[in-house]
């Protein structure tokens, strides 16, 4: 039974402002509805006397959340009988090896596109299996920047062609998902429904779970049925796709909790108009965001290529790195926490993931605001 999130009770405002504001990268945000919903179940789940923590994945209690979390996404992202939801395991990670150990066969290619870190680290998986072409290279470009997908020469008969959706590091974003003969596959995991797209286009999505979706520990994966049997009979089992397809995400014990919270994320999302709704919040809030920047007179510099300005993570340079260090320091102290760029880039970084709420972005642009009038 689905609770309506209206009749959970509202926390009191000084517990409002009691918790930070978590602009981290991932483990992120999550709802603060759907962690009040957890606490309240966390020790007797629907009344069964036990945490959902405690329930076999076999039995009904557990059996109806993960019905409910494959539905849910279903309806997210519009998935029609000739896809199938899997929770899987070991993050974004394994995947840059999983596909090409699935779909990449013996004599066959397989088109990358490199625009970052993330990029990066599926190339050089996919190049321990096979034959790997870079169609395009632009992960040191500066300020980040992504090439034209529309452009490029795709491989004639390529196994599949993978791109990155949005580059958690660099702050920069697909803006238009090319039409590809070959199956398109893509790593969605930091801005997974964020925003309306058609899964048509698609032979196969993934992403991690800690960014948008809920808890570390879940990885999903949207695959085309027909690329189900690609993988040689050969690969071990746990790695072959449908292994877990035929036993709907149950062929071994799932991370049972994570994907409890990711139910009632999806049910949060649901509730909010689904991906079309939820992009029209994260728009608001990243153009606000952005608006700082580019109205602060080149104190606040964008990292990325303007037209292609992430809306999940946003990232900027100040005059100085001992400027950022202070500015980063002096925010942390107002509990505006994880504003700090990935080490290997520096700078400062904001994401702002879906359950990052718009009070949350009003906070650090008013920061951003008193702290140039102060060091400017």
């Amino acid at each position: 039974m689905i609770r309506a999130y209206c009749d959970v009770k509202q926390p009191e405002k000084e517990n409002q402002m009691s918790r930070a504001f978590n602009f981290n990268a991932g483990p992120a945000a999550l709802p603060l509805e759907v962690l009040e919903i957890a606490q309240k179940e966390l020790i007797d789940f629907n009344g069964t006397g036990m945490s959902i923590m405690e329930h076999s994945h076999r039995g009904k209690a557990y059996d109806a959340v993960h019905a409910e979390a494959v539905a849910n996404i279903g309806k997210l992202l519009g998935v029609t009988d000739d896809y199938q939801v899997l929770f899987l395991q070991g993050g974004a990670s394994l995947q840059f090896a999983q596909v090409p150990l699935n779909l990449l066969g013996e004599g066959q290619t397989a088109d990358y596109v490199n625009t970052g870190a993330w990029a990066s680290k599926a190339i050089k998986e996919a190049q321990k299996v096979g034959k790997v072409n870079i169609l395009a290279d632009t992960s040191k470009e500066i300020p980040t920047n992504m090439p034209d997908f529309d452009a490029l020469a795709y491989t004639p008969g390529a196994a599949y062609v993978h791109v990155t959706s949005n580059e958690t590091i660099a702050g920069t974003q697909i803006q238009k998902f090319p039409n590809t003969a070959s199956p398109l596959v893509c790593d969605m995991s930091s801005d997974i429904l964020s925003r309306a797209f058609d899964l048509k286009q698609f032979g196969l999505i993934y992403a991690g779970a800690q960014k948008n979706l809920g808890p570390s520990g879940v990885t999903l994966v949207v695959i085309r049925k027909d690329l189900l049997e690609r993988a040689p009979t050969t690969l071990p089992t746990m790695l072959q796709y449908r292994t877990q397809a035929k036993e709907n995400s149950l062929y071994n014990t799932p991370p049972t909790f994570g994907i409890y919270i990711l139910m009632l994320v999806s049910r949060w999302l649901l509730a909010k108009g689904g991906a079309a709704g939820i992009e029209k919040i994260n728009r608001a809030k990243a153009d606000k965001l952005y608006a700082a920047f580019d109205n602060s007179g080149g104190y606040y510099r964008g990292s990325a290529v303007k037209h292609l300005r992430s809306i999940m993570n946003v990232t900027w340079r100040l005059p100085s790195e001992e400027l950022e260090e202070k500015f980063i320091k002096e925010a942390t102290a107002l509990k505006m926490i994880g504003l700090k760029g990935h080490r290997s880039v520096g700078g400062c970084r904001a994401s702002i993931y879906n359950a990052v709420g718009m009070d949350a972005i009003d906070a650090l642009t008013s920061f951003m605001k008193d702290f140039q009038a102060k060091n400017g």
